[in-house]
């Protein structure tokens, strides 16, 4: 008897779930919320061009359909899904901060700085703890 073994090495990109790719693209906040166009890296080493919707959210999904794994059996591919990461910025310029302030309080959210206490804080100094 001869038994054969195969494991896939983990790729930097890819995951395979099945016969479906799975591929995390990092976006930022302003391709989250108007939409883009982008070039996203296929397993076969192509690219292929996907549209972000605008509103997009942490963890949306976009399907390529047939760009996946091949079953061997039946010649039918899986899909390659392109899960939708929003990443928020760790440091801003301070005209982003100034802008991002503009289009939170254009939205119905006041703004406080880090320095202020809040109604929590308020209390808390107005108790004396």
């Amino acid at each position: 008897n001869l038994y054969v073994v195969i494991k896939v090495r983990p790729h930097r990109y890819f995951k395979r779930d099945g016969l479906n790719i799975i591929l995390d693209l990092n976006i930022n906040m302003a391709q989250a919320a108007l939409g883009d166009e982008v070039e996203v890296p296929l397993a076969d080493g192509k690219t292929a061009r996907v549209t972000i919707p605008a509103g997009s959210q942490f963890g949306d999904t976009i399907v390529l359909r047939n760009k996946g794994v091949p079953d061997l059996r039946s010649g039918r591919r899986g899909d390659q899904i392109v899960r939708l990461h929003v990443v928020v910025p760790r440091t801003l310029t301070d005209e982003q901060r100034k802008l991002l302030k503009e289009l939170a309080e254009s939205l119905g959210k006041t703004m406080h700085s880090a320095e202020d206490k809040g109604i929590f804080g308020q209390i808390k100094d107005a108790l004396g703890v």
